[in-house]
């Protein structure tokens, strides 16, 4: 019955997707010249801002320089586009005018006679009243980002850790709180919740993504109630602009081994086409510490993504498509596969998952001609997610249905100064969930409305407000307020301040799986009600110049505030993780500093601070959250010779010290200290390119840094005290990687 239903959905989606028309599109690319094999050539502008003028409507170009805008009521209309340390241009866009292509100079003389540069990987979304961070291609192919837990490396404001040290399953954490707090989207469709959360960062493959999103704070309401310390967009690449054909080779030293093939094809009549096929194995067997238990899970991962596009300019623009992922993980004590164990053995530690994923998507729109500024558009989603593991001697199983819709209809107000989005919103949720002999089922249905107003004076000040209601099948009304703003204090200077609230309903189980390798009983105290927060935010950002060469800085505060959150108790009893609500207060506080600068030509630096106070009422004391650094710093230099031929890339990420949950209990020689120590992690990479093809070599924790002890008791897996859930840092040494990509573009 439940496959029935999947493919219903699935067809329901692809016929939906049919019958909407798109919004009269302006298309573009934005370059400069750059001298390449002794000649100058057009190089795609990364992060250029293009904007319509008098109007704070604006986008910033993507790691091909490529942008597209909607076109606005009156024609013809001028669009400006500018970087720093570049002459702005400006354009005349008539009604028959589709497509744009501009060649940005620079405003500065240099003493060469050829202009060379290179522009960020990163950089500030300069038109978004949401303080929004961008990660380019560029920037994910400075490290071996072989998938989205692995994005984050050279990042400041993300930090990825591991849940355990047995099962691999990784987390992120934003504003000082866990990546269950941001919301992650996949091109603004929720993706990566419920029993999808403690794997799902591996499910998204370095290689197929264009560029991320980071938004920080309260994020718009038009996806939804569920962000509270922000949001974390994915935007994969696209069968209409993006490479024809690519391929990706990755192997390191730990017998890790990936391949990646993206092909997209024109079909003829405005439709595209794009297959991405994602591959992974690790058979090896590995234990650094010699506690005989493996470090890596071994893993073989089958990922599969097949989008389409169809575009009729001024009439027509739809997208869909499908995905198939299958992941098989174990890991474990060595002496389990020596011996040839069962799952559930009483006589050696076992640890397995069996993922299947299948989803559908489609985003559609409608163009009206005679309402010239207003738009429809509408995004489907459906998810099947079906796990089965294990655990030791306990079995954890499940499955999830998740259905998404959101429509949602913009337009002006009489002045283009004045916009209102407006729409309506659903989310099904059906999970089935069985721990050992315990069985757990749920079903939420949650229609929600929403409305957001925004109000701009033309490149000085926008202020968008929005608010929706949610009718929560279980827990009743969820009402979501949040307002932003942007205030240009000068063309350099720009600041953001936020402020909004934020719901989720916690998944437990699939939300600790790291506790399950432990032999803690999981206690429920008591009905565990919807987690709510506040947060507060703001933001400075400045492009300056110094010595001649282009620096920019920015500075934000934010603070968490919860009105209620799932507590998950690990201190006052070592048998035991104890859930319940809070009683008290829970708060983060979160401070930042990020500084760039090219200190010379084609080198790039980025220096960045982070301090976290994050506290949270356990047993009735208000104490600082585990396992969240209270500072952290950033360090990162990359350098690319004159014809980008070769490329070097390093960073350095600067941990500070960390509450370790009580082990005062446990016999003397099993506690752990009370706070994690101070630690360095060093990573670099070389990138060598010939026409088409990338070849890279680097390393990952040159430092051969390692938690000691990852596992308590690991001698003795079935007694009271064993525990793998206390991991605070790297539990693996140095790590060599190399591979290869192979691009033919358009």
């Amino acid at each position: 019955m439940r496959i029935n239903i999947f493919f219903l959905n699935i067809i329901y989606v692809v016929l939906f997707s049919g019958v909407a028309v798109a919004q009269d599109i302006l298309r573009g690319t934005v370059y400069e010249m750059q001298p390449i094999n002794n000649q100058n050539q057009k190089t795609p502008l990364v992060g250029a801002n293009v904007f319509w003028l008098g109007t704070t409507t604006g986008v910033a170009t993507d790691e091909n320089g490529a942008f597209q805008l909607l076109k606005p009521a009156r024609l013809p209309a001028r669009l400006v586009v500018s970087y720093i340390g570049y002459k702005s241009d400006t354009l005349e866009i008539t009604a028959d005018r589709h497509e744009a292509e501009v060649i940005l100079s620079a405003t500065r003389d240099l003493d060469e006679v050829v202009v060379a540069g290179r522009q960020s990987g990163t950089h500030v979304s300069h038109m978004e009243p949401v303080m929004t961070q961008v990660i380019t291609t560029s920037e994910l192919q400075r490290a071996a980002c072989c998938n989205l837990s692995e994005a984050f490396e050279t990042n400041a404001s993300i930090d990825v850790s591991y849940t355990d040290a047995v099962s691999g399953a990784q987390q992120i954490q934003m504003l000082g709180l866990a990546g269950i707090y941001s919301q992650i989207l996949t091109e603004n469709m929720p993706t990566i919740r419920g029993l999808g959360q403690p794997f799902g960062l591996g499910f998204i493959p370095g290689p197929w993504m264009e560029s991320i999103q980071i938004s920080k704070g309260a994020a718009s309401v038009i996806n939804g109630y569920e962000s509270i310390t922000g949001q974390i967009n994915v935007e994969l690449k696209k069968p209409e602009h993006d490479e024809r054909f690519y391929y990706n080779l990755y192997a390191n030293d730990f017998g890790r081994l990936e391949s990646t093939v993206n092909a997209a094809v024109q079909l003829g009549g405005g439709w595209h086409t794009m297959v991405m096929a994602h591959g992974e194995m690790m058979n090896n067997k590995i234990d650094h510490n010699h506690n005989l238990f493996l470090d890596h899970p071994m893993m073989k991962k089958l990922n599969i993504i097949n989008r389409y596009r169809y575009d009729k300019p001024g009439v027509m623009e739809s997208q869909f498509g499908f995905r198939l992922l299958q992941e098989e993980r174990e890991g474990g004590q060595l002496a389990f596969y020596e011996n040839g164990a069962t799952p559930g053995s009483d006589s050696y530690y076992g640890f397995g998952v069996n993922t299947r994923r299948y989803e559908a998507f489609a985003r559609t729109g409608f163009f009206f001609r005679r309402m010239p500024d207003a738009s429809l558009g509408t995004q489907l989603n459906f998810t099947h997610h079906d796990v089965d593991s294990w655990y030791g001697q306990r079995p954890y199983d499940g499955t999830q249905n998740t259905f998404y819709a959101n429509i949602l209809f913009e337009n002006t107000l009489g002045h283009p100064d004045h916009r209102m989005t407006a729409g309506v919103s659903y989310l099904f949720d059906d999970y089935r969930e069985s721990l050992s002999d315990s069985l757990f089922s749920r079903t939420e249905s949650v229609p929600g409305v929403f409305a957001q107003y925004t109000y701009s004076i033309p490149e000085q000040l926008t202020v968008t407000a929005g608010a929706r209601v949610d009718l929560h099948n279980l827990h009743g009304t969820f009402f979501t307020p949040r307002i932003h703003m942007r205030y240009a204090i000068n063309e350099q200077t720009i600041f953001r301040a936020s402020a909004g609230k934020g719901y989720r309903v916690p998944n437990m189980i699939a939300e600790n799986t790291g506790l399950l390798v432990s032999n803690r009983s999981m206690i429920v105290r008591e009905d565990i009600l919807p987690e709510q927060a506040w947060n507060f935010g703001a933001s400075l950002t400045r492009n300056l110049i110094l010595f001649n060469r282009d620096a920019s800085l920015v500075a934000d505060v934010y603070r968490t505030s919860f009105v209620n959150q799932l507590i998950v108790d690990v201190d006052t009893d070592h048998r035991q993780a104890v859930f319940y609500n809070l009683n008290g207060r829970s708060f983060a506080n979160n401070y930042q500093v990020e500084f760039s600068f090219e200190p010379a030509r084609l080198l790039e630096v980025t220096a960045a601070a982070r301090y976290s106070d994050v506290q949270t009422t356990i047993n009735d004391e208000l104490q600082e959250k585990p396992f969240v650094n209270r500072y952290r710093g950033l360090l990162t230099g990359s350098y690319a010779t004159r014809n980008n031929r070769w490329q070097f890339d390093a960073t350095a990420q600067f941990n500070g010290t960390g509450r370790i949950p009580s082990t005062g209990m446990l016999p003397a020689e099993l506690q752990m200290p009370e706070r994690s120590p101070a630690h360095t992690i060093v990573l670099a990479q070389i990138t060598y390119r010939w026409r088409e093809l990338d070849v890279y070599i680097g390393g990952e924790n040159l430092t051969n840094f390692r938690q000691k002890h990852p596992i308590i008791d690991a001698g003795n897996p079935f007694g009271e005290y064993f525990d793998a859930s206390m991991v605070w840092g790297p539990i693996t040494g140095r790590m060599f990687y190399m591979g290869l990509r192979y691009a033919i573009n358009r």
